[in-house]
Order: structure tokens, then C-alpha cells, then sequence
């Protein structure tokens, strides 16, 4: 493997020649913008002015036309039958009511601005669960010596992509099929929902997905807006473009996270984990995109990590809510039970009076017992998590950095050490790929699985190379249309390189072997790879932050992370994902929050009201990988686009709390503001 290979996606991204949905050259696009609700819940009637150079188009015009159900493989108690435009009742604050179209977006954004909507407000609606998930193990101890609990409660986040929401519609009256240009993460099921939406057979719909300036989850499911432009689109018989403003992402977009964390953990007498209980309350909003019960499931499941526990209690509820939904986001649930279950740790340590590292070395899983059937019903393939542990431990220089701190603490100082453990499952299913062997040498790839910036087309095409023994700049690598590539479930949940890349690699296996037979070029292979089951992949996150006393804002002064992704491909790729996935970590720990008030009106809607991450907020990052291969696909890799986000924000949490251990830090929330530790050191006003 030629591990000095640089993203060939660079050169055209970074000299200004990329081809995002927002520049695509199509002057005979009509330009859209959405009226949105400015009620949570209201009843509301539309009165357009009158003008001739504007159309628009509402939810008279899609009647019948629904958003596609969420993933039928999770038992949802309640779904919601959800329209693509409502026609009276409005159920959420930025919710898109009409389309405005004009030839100019100058012309459709006065119009959009002028229009008259009438609005009768109702009170919002608390809706029942809309899923439920419960697992139970093992008796519960009596009388355990050592107990801890706490309650931790995340804020929403939004994902900030580069580039907001975009597409485009075209209409071909003479063959009555669509093209849609979209920033999605599963484009074949983009296809068949618009599909479904149009009442067309999926032959007549195709999707394309040019470069996209990240999706984190937010984009793994079509919007309201997506579907409306389809059908005004075919309706009007023309082309339709919009672009979503920075405003109506954050007002609009899914959400991410929003989680509140109850638990207890127990250790007996020889530090060993008797018992775990766990309540997990999800949101949900007014719509359910198709992964919206993902992050619970994912939460739920995971528990307890990486460590044995005799007896465990673990339910969970997610409810919707009169908000913009809410999907996965980078993690999707794996950062809501790594910081649970960390959290609890460091909590349980201090109770029994044992060193943290410690009593998570006792506890973890030894390499020996992997697999491991864990008590949610999962398989933990492959991996060393107390040689993680045991190697973060070096490389942090734990015992020096401990005695270090007790010399500050006793100079007034408030530091502390926190440690984040993490298990990381990394995607289930199928992914295909088809390979070309052409007379000159050449190589084409077209992979089922897109890309929104992760580098895909480099590591494809260095899979590739590899199996067939080639150069990788013979290799071209396609994704992202469904009319010229297979179909595949998406870039989502870190399964792309492990799944989709042994599409890649089979497939090549067998082209080598039609040509070993003696079969004429071109030779095109096409393979559908289902993994045997899941990957995980495990990490270590160590972490020292100080608190200044004065006005409780919080330094990471140290962070070293060991992870352990399987076998890398690009580990420069690599790299840059883990540190990538740090930086929305730290966000999410430190500033990031989106806020609703009682009557779900938007109070962080602009970044004048949302902190994100700067080049200035990011510590040195010290990063090992260990590679422990798996057998959970063709290439023994593991995921690693989310460990970032999930046991970043653990550790950061464990050191502010040992940081202010003086202090009552057993419910500490994020995000970690100046504001929020200075009032838990400060809590009576002075």
C-alpha cells in the first residue's frame, strides 16, 4: 500500500474547481425560496400577492404527497403521517409552508418576503413515545458497598456543514423523468423516495450528488424542501433550484444530540462492577427523518462499552416534539453512552477511593474474551481495550501528570485528569461496487457508497490499485449517480472504507480472475458485499484541563488519544478524521448549544447566538493508532469518521469534574461555558 497518497479529491477542491449542487451552471433554472412558519403550532391560511412574474406552489398543490417512514426496521410506536407542505396546521418553527419561484432569486426573495400569513397559534402538543428500547441482565446486588449517580443532560447541536442545504430539480416532459442534483449521504435511497413521493418507478428518477461540503449525519435523510422542489418541478414542467440560507439551516436542518442521561453504577468491595442502570431520554421533532430512532438504539445498545457488568438495567425513550427533527450526527448515540458510562466511572472511583485508570483496567474487557457476546445482544468482534488503555497511559505519562497535578492543586490551581473509554460500532448490510478492467490499463470504480469530503475517491481507488496491483492514478473513481454507479446504502455510520471497500477489493479479486482465464477487455465486475456482522472499533482519550478559578473558563492543556480503527488504508486520511471529529467534540463539550424557549421558538439561530470551534480553541493533539483486525468484512477494517465525537467530549468531561472536584460537579452538563463552571463554583450570586 502506497501510504504517501494524497487526496486526489484536493485538486480540484482546493483551486476553486469543485462542483458543488450551489454552483452548477444552469441558466435555465427558475430560482425558489420557502415562506416558513413562524409558529410552533398554529393553524394558518396563505395569501400570496398578487404578482405575475412569481408562482408558488403550497401543500394544495402536493396533496396526498407524504415524507417518506423512518427506517421500518426499528418498531416505532408512533408515526407520523407527515406532509411534504402542510395545508393548514403548522407543527414547528421554520417549517417550510410555500414555495416562491421566480427567474431571478433576487425576484422569488422579495416575493417570499411580502407574502401574508395568517396564523391562529394553538398550544403545543406533548406527544406520547414514539420508541421505547429496554435491556435487562443479570441480578442485581443487594447492598453494594460502593454506588455513584449522576444525571447529565446534552444541548442540541447543529451540524455546521461547509455548505448548506441545496438541490436542484429537472423535469424532462418528453421521457417524464426527473434529475435531481442533492446533497445526500445515501443516494440510491434518495432515489427511490423521491420516487415514491412522484408515484414514478425508480428507473425514472435519478440522483446525483456532485462534491459536498460535509453532512454529519443531518444529510443522511431528504428534507421537506428536497421533495417540494421534486413535485413543483414535474408540476411546473421546468428546472428548479434552491439554496438554503446559514439562517434556515439552523432554523430548518436536523439537529443533532439533545439527550438527557440518568445512571448508577455499582462496584463491590474488590472493584469489580456489579450493576449498571441507565435511563435515556431522546428527542425527537416534529418529523422523523429515516434514522431518527438510530441515536437511542445506538446508545441503548452499546452499554455497558468496553467493561463487564454482573447486572444491568438500561431503558430508553425518544418522544417528538414541536421542533425541526432531529437525526444522527456524528456518533449518532455512541457519545451519549461512552460519556454515561465514563462519567459513572470516574464518579464510582472517587466513591470507593481508587485511582480511575485503575479501575477501568480491572474491569475491561480482557482481549482474550473478544468476540464477546455482550448483554444488549451485540458481538464485540475484535480488539485489546486494556492495551489502549495501558498505552494512553504511557504516552500521557499518567503518573508524572498525576503527581504534577497535586503540586498545582496545592498551589490554589483547579486541574484535573479525565479519562474516555470508548467502543465504536461501525456499520451493518450491504455496500456494491463495480470495477472495469479496460484494454489500456486503466481502472474504473463505481462505487454504491458517496462522499461528502472524507476522501473516498483517494482510498477506493488506493483499495483498488492495491488488489489489482496497479498505480492508483490508473484507477477513476465514480460515486454519487445512481445512473452510472450500483446501489448501496450510503456514507453513513463509519462503513464506508470497511464495507463498501471490500465491495471494491472483491470485486477486483474477481476481475483479476476473468482475466487470469482469458477473458477479452474490458472486464467489468460487479459485487454486492454484506458483512457478516458489525466491526467495532475502541479508543482511549486522556485528557488535562485546567479551570480558572476567577472566571471558570476552561484550557484543555493535554490530550492524547490511542485508537485502534482495524487496518488503516490512508493514514493521513485517518488522521485528519479523527482530529476533525475532535474538533465537533470539543465543540459539543465546551460551546456548542441550540436553544428553544416554551413556546419552540428559536433562540440560537445565527452564529451571533452559537459558538463553534475555531483554529484557536484546538489543543495539540497527540494520536496513536493501534491496528487490531477484524473479520466483520473483506478488509479488516473498522470505522473511524465518529470516534472523535465520542470519546473526546467523555474525557473533557472527567477532567473539569476532577478538576473541580472541590466543587459539586455529579450533574454537569454541557456545554462546559466560563459561565456554567463559574456557577458551579459560584452558585449563589454574590
Amino acid at each position: 500500500m502506497n501510504y504517501t497518497l494524497l487526496r486526489t479529491e484536493d485538486a480540484r477542491l482546493i483551486t476553486g474547481r469543485g462542483r458543488f449542487v450551489r454552483n452548477l451552471h444552469m441558466p435555465e433554472a427558475r430560482h425558489c425560496v420557502f415562506v416558513r412558519s413562524e409558529h410552533a403550532h398554529a393553524r394558518f391560511g396563505l395569501q400570496p400577492n398578487a404578482d405575475e412574474q412569481v408562482q408558488v406552489f403550497t401543500g394544495t398543490h402536493c396533496l396526498g404527497a407524504q415524507l417518506p417512514i423512518p427506517n421500518p426496521a426499528l418498531p416505532l410506536q408512533v408515526v407520523l403521517a407527515m406532509p411534504v407542505l402542510p395545508v393548514d396546521v403548522t407543527t414547528y418553527v421554520g417549517q417550510p409552508l410555500a414555495l416562491v419561484i421566480a427567474d431571478t432569486l433576487d425576484e422569488a426573495q422579495r416575493a417570499a418576503g411580502a407574502f401574508s400569513v395568517h396564523y391562529e397559534p394553538e398550544a403545543l402538543l406533548t406527544s406520547p413515545p414514539a420508541y421505547d428500547i429496554a435491556f435487562q441482565w443479570g441480578a442485581k446486588p443487594l447492598d453494594p458497598p460502593f454506588t455513584a449517580r449522576i444525571r447529565h443532560t446534552q444541548p442540541r447541536v447543529v451540524a455546521a456543514a461547509m455548505e448548506p442545504r441545496a438541490s436542484v430539480a429537472q423535469w424532462d416532459e418528453t421521457n417524464h423523468t426527473l434529475t435531481m442534483w442533492l446533497q445526500c449521504q445515501a443516494v440510491a435511497r434518495a432515489r427511490d423516495d423521491i420516487a415514491a413521493a412522484l408515484g414514478l418507478p425508480n428507473e425514472q428518477v435519478r440522483v446525483i450528488t456532485p462534491d459536498v461540503g460535509g453532512a454529519f449525519g443531518a444529510k443522511a435523510s431528504l428534507s421537506p424542501e428536497d421533495f417540494a422542489l421534486a413535485l413543483a418541478a414535474r408540476a411546473l414542467k421546468s428546472t428548479l433550484r434552491w439554496s438554503a440560507t446559514r439562517s434556515e439551516e439552523m432554523l430548518s436542518a436536523p439537529h443533532g444530540r439533545g439527550a438527557a442521561l440518568v445512571g448508577e453504577l455499582a462496584v463491590d468491595a474488590q472493584g469489580m462492577f456489579t450493576s449498571l442502570e441507565a435511563k435515556l431520554t431522546f428527542p425527537l421533532g416534529a418529523w422523523l427523518p429515516f434514522s431518527a430512532a438510530i441515536p437511542l438504539r445506538n446508545a441503548a445498545r452499546i452499554l455497558p462499552g468496553p467493561y463487564r457488568v454482573a447486572h444491568g438495567k438500561v431503558e430508553g425513550t425518544a418522544r417528538c416534539s414541536h421542533t425541526a427533527p432531529v437525526n444522527i450526527y456524528r456518533g449518532a448515540g455512541r457519545p451519549e453512552a461512552a460519556l454515561l458510562m465514563e462519567r459513572l466511572v470516574d464518579r464510582v472511583a472517587k466513591s470507593a477511593k481508587r485511582d480511575p485508570l485503575e479501575l477501568r483496567l480491572q474491569n475491561l474487557i480482557p482481549p482474550e474474551h473478544l468476540p464477546y457476546a455482550t448483554p444488549t445482544g451485540e458481538r464485540l468482534d475484535a480488539g485489546d481495550y486494556p492495551r489502549l488503555l495501558q498505552r494512553a497511559q504511557a504516552q500521557f505519562g499518567y503518573d508524572v501528570e498525576r503527581a504534577a497535578q497535586h503540586v498545582r492543586r496545592a498551589l490554589g490551581e483547579l486541574v484535573g485528569i479525565g479519562i474516555g473509554m470508548y467502543v465504536e460500532p461501525c456499520g451493518q448490510g450491504f455496500e456494491a461496487a463495480r470495477v472495469t478492467l479496460h484494454a489500456d490499463g486503466k481502472v474504473t470504480v463505481a462505487s454504491g457508497s458517496s462522499a461528502q469530503g472524507q476522501g473516498h475517491e483517494t482510498t477506493y481507488a488506493a483499495i483498488a490499485a492495491e488488489t489489482l496491483r496497479c498505480d492508483p492514478d490508473q484507477v477513476t473513481v465514480t460515486h454519487g449517480d445512481t445512473a452510472i454507479n450500483p446501489d448501496g446504502v450510503g456514507a453513513l455510520a463509519s462503513r464506508s472504507i470497511a464495507i463498501g471497500g471490500s465491495a471494491i477489493k472483491l470485486a477486483c479479486e474477481t476481475a483479476l480472475e476473468k482475466r487470469a482465464s482469458g477473458s477479452a477487455s474490458p472486464i467489468t465486475v460487479e459485487r454486492r458485499y454484506t458483512a457478516p456482522h458489525e466491526g467495532w472499533s475502541s479508543g482511549c482519550v486522556i485528557v488535562r484541563a485546567s479551570v480558572d478559578r476567577e472566571t471558570g473558563a476552561p484550557t484543555i492543556e493535554k490530550l492524547v488519544w490511542i485508537d485502534d480503527a482495524g487496518r488503516i488504508i490512508s493514514p493521513a486520511l485517518v488522521h485528519g478524521q479523527l482530529v476533525g471529529g475532535a474538533a465537533q467534540g470539543i465543540g459539543q463539550a465546551l460551546m456548542e448549544r441550540m436553544v428553544y424557549d416554551d413556546s419552540g421558538q428559536l433562540l440560537s439561530g445565527s452564529w451571533m447566538d452559537y459558538a463553534l470551534p475555531r483554529a484557536a480553541d484546538m489543543p495539540e493533539i497527540e494520536i496513536q493508532s493501534i491496528a487490531v483486525d477484524t473479520d466483520a468484512n473483506a478488509l479488516g477494517a473498522k470505522g473511524v469518521g465518529e470516534a472523535g465525537c465520542i470519546g473526546v467530549p467523555a474525557a473533557i468531561l472527567n477532567a473539569v469534574c476532577d478538576a473541580l472536584t472541590e466543587f459539586n460537579t455529579d450533574d454537569l452538563s454541557f456545554p462546559l461555558t466560563a459561565e456554567t463552571l463559574w456557577r458551579t463554583m459560584f452558585p449563589t450570586p454574590l
